[in-house]
């Protein structure tokens, strides 16, 4: 079975209380899905329509782990808390 990769990359953080509240809440939720985080800083370098934002890189054991972490209970309630704290995008890729 391949492994997935889930990808965040934030355009914008507006509430910082509420990103360190989902940072407490999100954290468990995704390393008990099986989770393992592989990047989590601003990019180093960013080409072409690349942003310097930061970009979070989590692997999961497979593409089913990934999605059921995200859509779970657990991880709800850290979405939930960060409302519209910040401006983002996740993809959930599968490994070549």
């Amino acid at each position: 079975m391949k492994k997935a990769y889930w990808v965040s990359c934030y355009r914008e953080i507006s509430d910082r209380t509420r990103y360190a509240r989902y940072i407490e809440l999100a954290l468990p939720a995704i390393t008990t899905g099986g989770g393992h985080f592989l990047a989590r800083d601003i990019a180093a370098f960013a080409y072409e329509q690349g942003l310097k934002d930061r970009t979070i890189i989590i692997e999961f054991p497979d593409l089913e782990s990934a999605r059921a972490t995200h859509d779970g209970e657990a991880y709800g309630a850290a979405l939930e808390a960060l409302g519209d704290g910040a401006i983002r995008d996740i993809r959930i890729v599968e490994g070549a």
